[in-house]
């Protein structure tokens, strides 16, 4: 079944939480057609760069985001699989950086009222982004936040991503024909996703991507026996597996520790050995710097290790 589920404010939250009602429900196997507004809610686009315009949520706690939606018989322990089978962005975007009080922005000397930003046209046709200065980017749309419920009684920050259920993860490779697989805290899954990126590069250095709307089609469907139980990913290109953490080292190895998990059931070899092969072939990438905790992941080239 084909599930449409449009922006409404019957339809999006800013915050995370296990008690907040889905909005749809679906079986699993049911495709989900979903609207998003881009990160910051804008119902209308911004004319200048930075130009404030109204905004589903004010004042704003956090990303605007759709959902969430339920996936009926999903219950903890179980895997969620969401195939992306087509990411649409819309026609307008925008990028802030620097302006904020952080370590990073701070280094770069752009710290407090010193940000600056871009206003984007979106060609999905000719597959870039003009920016009013007059450049482009080729697009690569994904979604930034994509996440279930954690069980826990508060309502929990759309900003950093978590180990036991993904969100705000920010990783530019989940474009179409990728499959992310989340594990399931609480009944039902309860999946909320949006934070459309137009294109981004690995780390999101400036704070924000080519922010946007986006339409998103997407699988839903319980997984019986996934390689991991943790955050990992099939897309077009690699295996990914992800580690975050406020501290760089341990998400790191958590991404790296996941992918030699893989990798022992993948090609029957010892640990040291699934180790060794990681050292030949596996790609260490910083996901992103922008959200209060560290995202790495490691991608294994589809092609990267073979027989003979």
């Amino acid at each position: 079944m084909i599930h449409h589920l449009p922006v409404s404010p019957d339809t999006v939250v800013e915050t995370i939480s296990r008690d907040s009602p889905p909005v749809l429900t679906v079986q699993p196997g049911d495709t989900v057609v979903q609207e998003s507004l881009d990160s910051g809610g804008h119902l209308e686009p911004q004319e200048l760069p930075g130009q404030e315009r109204p905004r589903m949520f004010s004042p704003r706690r956090g990303h605007c985001l759709t959902g969430p939606v339920a996936v009926a018989g999903a219950e903890p322990g179980d895997v969620l699989s969401v195939h992306f089978t087509a990411i649409e962005p819309g026609g307008w975007g925008w990028t802030a950086s620097g302006g904020a009080d952080s370590w990073l922005n701070q280094r770069l000397g752009l710290g407090e009222g010193r940000g600056g930003h871009l206003l984007w046209e979106i060609d999905g046709a000719a597959g870039i982004a003009r920016s009013h200065l007059g450049y482009a980017v080729r697009l690569a749309p994904f979604l930034g936040v994509v996440g279930v419920a954690c069980d826990v009684p508060e309502e929990l920050s759309t900003v950093p991503p978590r180990t036991e259920s993904a969100g705000n993860i920010d990783c530019r490779d989940l474009v179409a024909g990728s499959t992310l697989f989340l594990p399931v805290n609480v009944p039902g899954a309860l999946l909320t996703a949006g934070d459309g990126h137009a294109a981004q590069g690995h780390g999101e250095v400036g704070g924000t991507a080519i922010e946007c709307p986006m339409t998103t089609t997407m699988v839903l469907d319980l997984v019986a026996d996934p390689p991991l139980r943790t955050v990992h990913a099939v897309t077009p290109s690699a295996r990914l597996t992800l580690g975050f953490d406020p501290d760089l080292n341990v998400a790191t190895a958590a991404a790296l520790d996941a992918m030699v998990t893989w990798l022992e059931t993948l090609l029957e070899v010892t640990r040291a050995e699934a180790l060794a092969l990681s050292s030949a072939a596996v790609d260490l990438h910083v996901t992103q710097v922008a959200n209060q905790t560290w995202g790495v992941h490691a991608s294994l080239g589809h092609d990267a290790i073979r027989r003979g």
